[in-house]
């Protein structure tokens, strides 16, 4: 009999229906378990968050899979993606990180910022207007999905009119209908990426590809490969968290009256309340699996060298010994400091625009249709859940 086939299986049936309440009991059992995930690939589930922000934070956790002994590994990328910031080893990432910075400009922050407004804009209009035509409207599909992407091809400057088939590939990898469907995906991504930033080299723009080709630090300079690679991990990263930061963050706010009435009377309050929806709804509940490159104490569990650790964002999030009645969503909490956007040298290149969508999306919203509400039910909504995230598939509202 197999290690995974006597291990604990948490993240069944239940775990779908009420994921915080799997955690609260994997805490009150202590902070490390070996578990098996749904595939049957054997981990170590780290759930308190003093344990899992010292984890993301300890060097000797690794995300490079040459220290994997077998296990889960996560997303399977054809060798040319597969270098990058999240795969790669400390040397290595510290360089990308220095030069990926200077790609980076204030110009560009700005810039972006800018974009970001006018693209939320835009979308609220075609929203607000199906909104008044049909009286229930898909903030998912009219808003949460397609600003991200609108974000990021403007990064990678994406010519607008191939948004159509750039959007179907990122869509075929989030959710793909079968294992081809993903291989083709990514290889349709791949061959793109190569493309464009051949079509950046020979003509440079003002948009953050062209500057990341132009980033030099002492005569280094990224290779064509770490090119396409970062290219790719700006394009996953950045669409699927904001999408589901967007939908989640106004479920929040939609399902707790008297923190949007707060919110209303000061809406200066916004951005600390977005700090609190991400450590309240924060969609990616673990953070990417890690490799001790040697034997690790942790929690008082001793975990070998190379087997996969997974730190649970999620669980850490409501662990009461670090947030007092941590299942209440306030937007005045005094500490916030979460961890969904990562910790320690992998803290997310990509937070303050991360952090501009999401506020700018719900400031927009909240500003443009104080009368917003949900048209279904609550515990009527569906949600994709799995060990790695829980996301809403639609989120219908009325109220124009």
């Amino acid at each position: 009999m197999s290690e995974a086939a006597v291990l604990p299986q948490p993240f069944g049936e239940g775990f779908a229906q009420d994921p915080y309440g799997v955690y609260a009991r994997l805490r009150a059992q202590g902070s490390v378990h070996r578990v098996a995930l749904p595939d049957g690939a054997p981990v170590w589930l780290v759930t308190h968050e003093a344990d899992v922000r010292a984890g993301l934070a300890d060097g000797r956790f690794s995300v490079d899979k040459r220290h994997s002994r077998g296990g889960f590994q996560g997303f399977s990328l054809p060798p040319a993606l597969d270098a990058n910031l999240l795969n790669i080893g400390p040397e290595d990432h510290l360089r990308l990180r220095r030069l990926v910075a200077r790609g980076f400009t204030p110009r560009h922050v700005e810039r972006m910022r800018t974009a970001v407004q006018a693209a939320v804009d835009a979308l609220a209009d075609r929203f607000t207007a199906r909104l008044e035509a049909d009286g229930v409207a898909d903030v998912v599909d009219g808003l949460a999905r397609p600003l991200p992407l609108k974000v990021i091809g403007d990064l990678l400057a994406v010519p607008e009119g191939e948004y159509g088939r750039f959007a179907g590939w990122i869509g075929s990898m989030l959710a793909p209908g079968s294992r081809e469907e993903l291989a083709g995906a990514v290889r349709s991504v791949h061959a793109y990426l190569v493309e464009l930033v051949a079509a950046r080299r020979a003509a440079p723009g003002d948009d953050v590809l062209s500057g990341l080709i132009a980033a030099r630090d002492s005569g280094d300079r990224l290779s064509e490969d770490e090119l396409v690679s970062l290219a790719f991990l700006i394009l996953m990263a950045g669409s699927e968290t904001v999408q589901h930061l967007i939908s989640g963050g106004l479920l929040t706010l939609l399902t707790h009256g008297e923190q949007r009435a707060a919110l209303r009377e000061r809406p200066g309050l916004l951005p600390e309340a977005v700090e609190e929806l991400f450590r309240y709804a924060v969609p990616n509940h673990t953070a990417i699996r890690r490799f001790p490159t040697e034997p690790v104490e942790i929690g008082g569990v001793r975990i070998p060298a190379g087997d996969t650790v997974m730190f649970s964002i999620a669980s850490a999030h409501r662990d009461p010994a670090r947030y007092p009645d941590p299942d209440r969503f306030d937007i005045g909490r005094a500490d916030k400091a979460h961890l969904a956007l990562g910790h320690g040298v992998h803290y997310c290149l990509g937070a303050p625009l991360a952090r501009t969508q999401v506020t700018l999306a719900l400031g927009t919203l909240l500003r443009r249709l104080p009368e917003l509400r949900l048209a279904v039910p609550a515990d009527g909504l569906e949600w994709s859940t799995t060990f790695r995230f829980r996301a809403l598939r639609a989120l219908p509202v009325t109220g124009a």
